[in-house]
């Protein structure tokens, strides 16, 4: 696009003067939102405007039309009722004088009427379009929570699915957490929701327990705990374990638990055969 050639054509001008029909209005909105120079020459056009306006306009403020316009009846009272020549000439002057006030009153109320009515279809555009776009993903975020939720409750109605519950312990008896394990593809779903948030450089680990004799493996960190909502986080375990449990330990994790810091702890119970 030749920004200049643009805005040599006249159509800001229009623009400013409220000239454009709606959609013209908005098609050069959404230019001056993409070229600077664009809104440079719009905001100089303004201000030229509404200097030229207030230069135009008598001195004697915003209630003065009414005196302008009682000024004016009266000069043509006077033409009809004194057809002199004298008089015909004083008052030709004087409704010259006062219709220019009048013209340059309306037409700089007109112009700042115009000027506003732009700024407001600007605001009206730009809350539109932060609205619109925050209801569109509103609405996506929406549509893939449900297709979310609707996967994870067919996970956790699995028949196969093992149900581990994994109570509090020592001072953290209060604390609460759940696993779901599904050998078939070798994840689970961590349900956490009854662990606190983590302190600030601390993270929850999550261990897979052989009990005898007792060898913890590491599967992983959880990072987002803090930031997630629902807090139900699927975990990679292809491990053959007898028990799960949850630590606090330093960003980054452990290679071994802090006993000290075990929230949570819970065996798996073998399915009766």
């Amino acid at each position: 696009m030749d920004i200049t050639a643009y805005i040599e054509s006249g159509i800001l001008e229009l623009y400013v003067a409220g000239a454009l029909n709606e959609k013209e209005n908005k098609e050069v909105y959404l230019l001056m939102r993409q070229h600077p120079e664009i809104q440079k020459e719009v905001e100089q056009i303004e201000a030229a405007i509404t200097k030229l306006t207030a230069a135009a306009a008598p001195k004697t403020g915003r209630g003065s039309f009414n005196t302008i316009k009682t000024k004016v009846q009266n000069q043509a009272s006077t033409i009809s009722s004194e057809p002199k020549v004298v008089s015909m000439g004083k008052s030709k002057y004087d409704w010259i004088t006062y219709t220019g006030w009048a013209a340059a009153f309306i037409i700089g109320a007109g112009l700042l009427w115009t000027l506003n009515q732009n700024k407001d279809l600007e605001s009206t555009l730009t809350t539109a379009e932060i609205e619109n776009a925050y209801l569109e993903e509103q609405i996506a975020n929406s549509k893939t929570d449900l297709a979310a939720s609707k996967n994870l409750l067919n996970i956790l109605r699995d028949k196969d699915i093992i149900s581990v519950p994994l109570g509090g312990q020592g001072e953290f008896a209060d604390t609460y957490a759940k696993v779901y394990w599904n050998k078939n593809d070798n994840s689970i779903y961590l349900d956490a929701q009854g662990l606190p948030e983590a302190p600030a450089g601390k993270v929850y680990q999550v261990w897979s327990l052989k009990l005898n004799p007792l060898t913890p493996t590491s599967l992983g960190t959880i990072d987002d705990f803090n930031t997630d909502d629902n807090k139900i986080f699927a975990i990679a375990n292809s491990n053959e374990s007898e028990a799960f449990g949850i630590t606090l330990e330093p960003e980054g994790g452990s290679e071994t638990p802090t006993m000290e810091q075990l929230y949570t702890l819970g065996v798996v119970v073998a399915a009766a055969p």
